[in-house]
């Protein structure tokens, strides 16, 4: 679940296994803390958020990796329409950081929209109207494209 988040955020498989390694390490310092399962399955989710999203902001400032230097994921595509992901990842891409983890967390992580306002720290109408605007926008640039329903 850690690595998927920060996977799914960053789409940078080194990076996503980094921010894993260092979420992992910090449960491990803080394990004391650490009430029950469902606390520390709470806890990883929210730090994998924010380390995630600290990575996308320091990742904004300094140049991007040629896609040459990337490694190719080593599991295959699900099923269905690949252009049609590629297309919809860059555009989700496209979002903004809170909007894009939003989204990330809906429907990757399939959490509910209260999960979602507790991992991430903000109301839970303010997560509802980010996950509503950024399909809105999603389903425009779609349809600029020529994609959706008819």
């Amino acid at each position: 679940m850690v690595f998927s988040v920060a996977y799914h955020f960053l789409h940078d498989r080194d990076l996503a296994e980094e921010i894993a390694q260092d979420v992992f390490l910090s449960l491990h310092r803080n394990l004391g803390a650490v009430e029950s399962p469902a606390h520390a399955a709470h806890w990883l989710r929210k730090v994998a958020v924010q380390r995630s999203i600290d990575a996308a902001r320091r990742r904004t400032r300094r140049p991007q990796v040629a896609l040459d230097d990337v490694a190719e994921p080593s599991e295959r595509p699900s099923p269905g329409d690949p252009l049609l992901g590629d297309l919809l990842r860059k555009l989700i891409a496209t979002l903004p950081e809170s909007q894009r983890m939003a989204m990330v967390l809906r429907y990757q992580e399939d959490l509910d929209p209260s999960e979602i306002a507790d991992v991430m720290g903000i109301p839970l109408g303010t997560v509802k109207s980010h996950i509503q605007r950024s399909l809105a926008l999603l389903r425009e640039k779609l349809a600029r494209r020529g994609v959706g329903e008819r």
